[in-house]
């Protein structure tokens, strides 16, 4: 892996770092992440009350499989240069509904049905595989994948600021409130980062023109958004579910 990166011309020091090198660092620093979250979230396990177990571990997994993919990733653009967006993809098929699942086990014991858990399982992976299609299998129909994925995005938002995971939340008491709360901000305001990797590093974004024209440049930037948002919102979310989980274990 090592020979590979330094035949390449991507981290060639007497140019600087230019938009190639930053978004291959952003790869590996994606990757380093990720499996030091992943680490210390399985450590942390038998740390915790036991019926929040479940909920970290799964917090680990999702780091854990990101981690993974991250290092194929960016070895594929080390090597070709362009978007792994098909691993990409595949990674947030396996991760965003395992962090959907996290609304469910910590609403759990307030009453949530497992049809709430197959309503957020069911819209993120309508927004995954519309996404999919608009940026990789049908891009001249970028701006309809994108609008329906954008509807299964915003149905998910609904669910937990106002929906059934909101209203549960209320009833699990103060600290699965507040986790919740805290986890819906994710969504609207972390998750959002991936309509603008959408509008980067699709030919049509979703009002008719692409922010950026160079295409070589855009699938580029959207690189790098999608690995700065996914840092944050994998960590992000499984750090407040072992902070909510160490505070009712401790309670």
């Amino acid at each position: 892996m090592f020979l590979s990166i330094t035949n390449t011309t991507l981290f060639d020091a007497t140019q600087g770092m230019g938009l190639s090198q930053a978004t291959a660092f952003t790869f590996f620093i994606g990757t380093m992440a990720m499996m030091a979250a992943s680490v210390f979230f399985f450590f942390e396990i038998r740390n915790v009350g036991e019926k929040w177990r479940t909920s970290v571990l799964v917090s680990g997994l999702i780091t854990f499989i990101a981690a993974v993919h991250y290092y194929y990733m960016r070895d594929y653009f080390i090597e070709t240069g362009t978007s792994p967006t098909f691993f990409r993809y595949v990674d947030w098929l396996l991760t965003v509904p395992l962090m959907c699942v996290e609304f469910y086990l910590i609403t759990k014991k307030a009453g949530a049905k497992q049809s709430l858990l197959w309503k957020l399982i069911f819209a993120s992976v309508v927004m995954l595989v519309t996404g999919f299609f608009g940026e990789a299998t049908d891009r001249g129909n970028s701006v309809l994948w994108g609008v329906i994925s954008g509807a299964a995005y915003f149905y998910i938002a609904y669910l937990v600021w106002f929906g059934e995971v909101a209203s549960l939340s209320q009833t699990a008491g103060p600290s699965v409130a507040k986790a919740t709360r805290v986890l819906a901000w994710f969504v609207l305001v972390g998750w959002a980062i991936y309509p603008l990797g959408y509008m980067l590093g699709t030919p049509g974004g979703l009002f008719g023109m692409a922010l950026v024209q160079d295409s070589a440049n855009a699938t580029k930037y959207m690189d790098v958004v999608y690995n700065i948002g996914d840092a944050i919102n994998k960590i992000g979310f499984g750090l407040v579910i072992y902070s909510l989980a160490k505070s009712e274990s401790e309670a």
